[in-house]
């Protein structure tokens, strides 16, 4: 039989064997290269979970937490994100060097807002550095100071107000962070002389982070050019600041002058203006938005539960009985229950819903029994905003309980290290958590020693499709100047031993 004849005769046993050899070298292509991934959120090809995403991401994991648990995987157009939701599952993601666990790749989108030579912008080893300054900026003796200018900026905004009257306290909570903010970060010059302008541009800069930066942040938008035209006045105006406290020997006790005199210790050098202008507004951006959201759902909280607002005034009573009408630094350290009110707070409503990094490396965790492998390459997300109401951490986790955080029941210490997650944790927790203490507090106190107020209409709703998530509308508040005593104090929803 010749050549021809015999390829024809078993022409469909080769075809087959052929066929059956590619399946099984797509099927080995096409295996998954890890063991026990998590669960997979049901998705649409192609766009996988985009759409539950932009209806609210918060949502969407609330709803795959009580199908699928802990960790659990969302497809993100061709970005894998994957969920570790509790303390039991998220200690890797706060605990990991860089070189495993990083946010540089996620939080790309603020480098426009930032600036070039700051923050997500640069190498890790000078982003260490730069949180340095910080810490420099942040420190004890810095604070003493800082706290000194939050009460002269409180008691001067509210002296304003009048009387009696409405306002919208989210409005006005807003305003005077930013002007407290201003004074101890930004500098004396920018709060005298040119507040009006540096908030314009904060503002622009704000309005230029859209939910569409994320994914794009170079988008030749009108948002965008603004943001960018922002950026490069206020590198301007602190540029010419500096360089005029250089000549004339003076120095402010202020973040800029921190920033101003910090020096990197791989060389040397000093900062430059731009690094400097960079690092102010990732301060005032970190802390700006997440005070006035904090402060402003505190006040809607103590209108609201009249108990809490009795132990808030009770103790104020008592330090003032203490210290008189003094408030600094080691007065506003006293105050131990606004300091859980504003926890809980945090707890309930944090503004930052969602913490994000990068997984360079495969990682294992273990819940309910079950291994997984979280592959590199994978988004890996926490949620204070889910952290926060787990029943399994918290009791009654959906009520309003600063008491949860007194000593002896401390909820947020019982379940796990990383249970409480409003500023993260670990490598990267927030740098102005103090600083954001004392401001709100000192804030509280002044308005609690010298106003009665009460809600116009009901509690907010929460604006869930903000990048920083905070209440819907204004907060109407009905106020009455008086100075407290204990006749303002309703005695009955306080527990005997506060009386």
């Amino acid at each position: 039989m010749e050549l021809p004849d015999v390829f024809a005769a078993n022409q469909a046993t080769l075809l087959g064997v052929l066929l059956a050899g590619a399946l099984i070298f797509l099927g080995l292509m096409l295996r998954p290269k890890h063991k026990n991934l998590p669960p997979k959120v049901r998705t649409i090809p192609i766009i996988g979970g985009l759409l539950k995403f932009l209806k609210g991401p918060i949502q969407m994991a609330r709803d795959e937490y009580e199908k699928l648990g802990p960790v659990f995987t969302c497809k993100v157009l061709t970005r894998n994100i994957t969920f570790l939701l509790g303390p039991e599952v998220s200690e890797h993601f706060f605990k990991a060097p860089e070189s495993e666990m990083s946010q540089k790749e996620v939080y790309k989108f603020n480098v426009p807002t930032f600036g070039p030579e700051v923050v997500f912008a640069v190498d890790y080893p000078i982003r260490v550095e730069q949180y340095r300054f910080f810490m420099e900026a942040l420190k004890v003796s810095k604070l003493k100071g800082y706290v000194d200018a939050m009460v002269e900026e409180a008691e001067a905004f509210t002296s304003k107000w009048g009387d009696e009257g409405v306002i919208d306290i989210k409005a006005e909570l807003e305003h005077l962070i930013i002007l407290t903010a201003s004074r101890c970060l930004l500098g004396v010059e920018v709060r005298k002389h040119l507040f009006g302008e540096v908030s314009q541009l904060i503002y622009d800069l704000d309005q230029g982070m859209v939910p569409i930066s994320v994914l794009f942040p170079y988008l030749p938008i009108a948002v965008h050019r603004k943001r960018d035209a922002a950026r490069k006045r206020l590198e301007e105006i602190f540029g010419g600041i500096i360089e005029k406290r250089k000549k004339s020997g003076i120095e402010e006790n202020d973040m800029l002058q921190s920033f101003i005199d910090s020096k990197y210790k791989s060389d040397g050098r000093p900062t430059t203006h731009g690094e400097v202008t960079g690092l102010l507004i990732a301060a005032l951006f970190g802390g700006q938005h997440t005070s006035s959201i904090t402060s402003a759902w505190l006040g809607a909280y103590l209108m609201t539960q009249p108990k809490v607002l009795a132990l808030a005034q009770q103790e104020q009573l008592k330090i003032m009985e203490k210290h008189g009408e003094t408030l600094n630094h080691d007065v506003i350290c006293e105050m131990n229950y606004l300091a859980r009110a504003m926890k809980e707070t945090l707890r309930m409503h944090p503004p930052l819903v969602m913490l994000l990094r990068y997984s360079h490396k495969d990682f294992d965790v273990e819940v309910r029994g079950k291994k997984y492998t979280i592959p590199k390459g994978h988004v890996t997300a926490v949620s204070p905003s889910i952290a926060g109401r787990l029943p399994t951490v918290y009791s009654n986790p959906d009520s309003f309980d600063p008491d949860r955080f007194k000593p002896g029941r401390e909820e947020d210490k019982k379940a796990g290290t990383y249970s409480f997650i409003p500023f993260g944790g670990g490598r990267h927790g927030c740098l102005g958590e103090t600083f954001a203490y004392m401001q709100i507090r000192t804030i509280y106190s002044v308005i609690l020693r010298n106003f009665d107020f009460e809600i116009v209409g009901s509690f907010p709703e929460t604006e869930w499709n903000a990048l920083v998530v905070g209440p819907v509308g204004p907060i109407q508040m009905k106020y009455r100047r008086r100075k407290l005593t204990q006749a303002d104090v309703c005695a009955d929803l306080l527990p005997e031993s506060t009386v």
